[in-house]
């Protein structure tokens, strides 16, 4: 389709990242009002793997509005 190798593969990456991101297991707290996720989830592990960012950091904005 044109694409270059090294775009494919962001594209693919990208899309791993989305797919291990509708895996997260979150659990609800205080009647819907909070969540939380383990730290020791696979899927959250892998997608911060694949976007290169901080697993701490992405635990906590995934619950948190600000």
């Amino acid at each position: 389709v044109g694409v270059k190798e090294s775009h494919q593969m962001t594209i693919f990456r990208i899309i791993a990242a989305i797919l291990h991101l509708g895996n997260l297991e979150i659990q609800g707290e205080r009647d819907g009002e909070a969540c939380s996720l383990s730290s020791e989830d696979e899927h959250l592990s892998s997608f911060c793997s694949l976007l290169g960012v901080e697993h701490g950091q992405m635990q906590h904005w995934l619950c948190h509005h600000k």
